[in-house]
């Protein structure tokens, strides 16, 4: 016995060291206790390390949905790879730049890619060029187009001229539009979609848009959005572009016996090249993004991602899905991120396409039961960049389901991963750049906060 002398009121106190080892049992269970997570969580993966990992981050464009006889294209479909990482990992809800907010595809992948929209964003047309891989220098304006159908009053009948498949055939005479003062440069990317920039002195990406993003009303004026003189000389040349554009398109063989031709070029927004510090840089990561169109593209060369070619990635609902999921399981084996970016989700929704969206869906969980086969150690994330309601045939305020799945996370209840499922899911509800920074935090090479 060791005795430990002391007095309080009187009162001899002699603590024994079997007294003693019940005292440092009782804290070491109260702490053990305080750390230990939720009953509702279960720790999964065997690798109990903490050495870095590596992210296979998917996003299906426009993913999100509202119901339709109490059903979206999410949960109509069958899925089972989707739904076994779901039931492995963590779910919740995702605003991708706030709650209420509309989210564009550019913003939303800049906030996505760890980019605070509200600071980084260039304007959309700046994404488009790079995605095409066209040079912008300092003063250029580049404007993201869409082929469309119009009436003879420049009414528009279809903002996507029927969504052709191929509009190469007229980049020639585009290009061969003449303006004052100014040169152009056009490009046909994806489908209905083409890029514009212009090149001179005096340019200015505050101007308005001419697409007036809906169908019924004529081609917008194109206006200056300040007093300035290079706002409103930019403004004058959209113009001039347009119709001569106008003029050029309606009388192309190409769109001789087509029942919408691509006789008009709606054009928005307008952005000019500023550099910013690449994602290594900023957060110590190197990161591939496996794409098809030009704006995701484009998005992730603005934030320094590597964006290989892919044979048969296409950007539409042809794309060769097996072809991205084996590029992007190369691209692993030097990077700790990897991006697959999905269009086809997001167009069938605009072209109100329940059945489209929900098999398309259906295809890319083939997709990730390939990636789950093969990159057994890696973490999924799974979202989308906005809903886009099929009802809607456009892009709506709510947030869209997102998972996180992997080795050493704290599961939740969540067993099918859509609209409704997710809402109840232990991530909650989180904003683009919080997901983006839970992602680094996976890749162990997040830096503490404080000292």
């Amino acid at each position: 016995m060791i005795p430990i002398a002391g007095q309080m009121r009187g009162v001899s106190l002699m603590w024994t060291l079997q007294t003693c080892s019940n005292a440092i049992q009782f804290c070491a269970t109260a702490m053990m206790t305080a750390l230990t997570p939720p009953a509702t969580f279960c720790i999964t993966g065997a690798d109990r390390s903490f050495k870095m990992r590596k992210v296979l981050y998917i996003i299906c464009d426009g993913l999100g949905d509202l119901p339709t006889k109490g059903k979206t294209p999410l949960s109509s479909a069958q899925k089972p790879n989707i739904d076994s990482l779901a039931k492995q990992g963590q779910c919740g809800l995702l605003h991708t730049i706030g709650r209420g907010i509309v989210p564009g595809s550019d913003t939303a992948h800049l906030a996505l890619f760890g980019y605070n929209p509200y600071k980084y964003y260039p304007g959309r047309g700046t994404f488009e060029a790079l995605g095409a891989r066209m040079k912008l220098k300092a003063g250029d304006v580049a404007f993201r187009c869409n082929f469309a159908t119009v009436d003879s009053e420049r009414k528009v009948l279809d903002r996507r001229a029927g969504r052709l498949k191929n509009a190469k055939p007229l980049e020639s005479a585009i290009n061969a539009i003449k303006l004052k003062g100014c040169t152009l440069k056009f490009a046909s990317t994806v489908e209905h979609r083409g890029v514009l920039v212009l090149h001179g002195e005096g340019l200015s990406k505050e101007v308005s848009d001419t697409d007036p993003h809906e169908i019924g009303r004529r081609i917008m004026r194109c206006k200056p959005l300040d007093k300035s003189a290079e706002a409103q000389r930019t403004a004058s040349l959209v113009n001039e572009f347009t119709r001569h554009a106008v003029s050029v398109l309606r009388r192309h063989k190409f769109n001789a016996n087509r029942s919408k031709p691509a006789n008009a070029l709606l054009l928005r927004g307008a952005g000019c090249y500023s550099k910013v510090d690449g994602i290594e840089k900023r957060y110590g990561i190197k990161a591939t993004c496996i794409a098809g169109g030009a704006l995701y593209k484009g998005v992730a060369r603005f934030v320094g991602m590597h964006v290989p070619y892919v044979r048969g990635a296409t950007g539409r609902a042809d794309t060769d899905l097996e072809a991205k999921a084996r590029a992007a399981l190369s691209a692993l084996k030097e990077r700790e991120v990897v991006v697959i970016h999905i269009k086809a989700t997001d167009s069938f929704s605009h072209d109100g396409d329940f059945e489209g969206k929900q098999g398309m869906i259906e295809r890319i969980d083939k997709m990730i039961g390939l990636l789950k086969q093969e990159a057994k150690d890696a973490y999924f994330i799974l979202t989308g960049d906005h809903s886009t309601p099929v009802a809607l045939k456009a892009h709506s305020h709510e947030p869209v389901p997102v998972l996180i799945s992997g080795p050493q996370m704290r599961s939740d209840s969540v067993k099918t991963f859509d609209e409704f499922s997710c809402a109840s899911g232990s991530l909650g509800h989180l904003t683009g750049l919080e997901l983006f920074r839970t992602m680094v935090g996976l890749t162990r090479k997040a830096e503490k906060f404080g000292s």
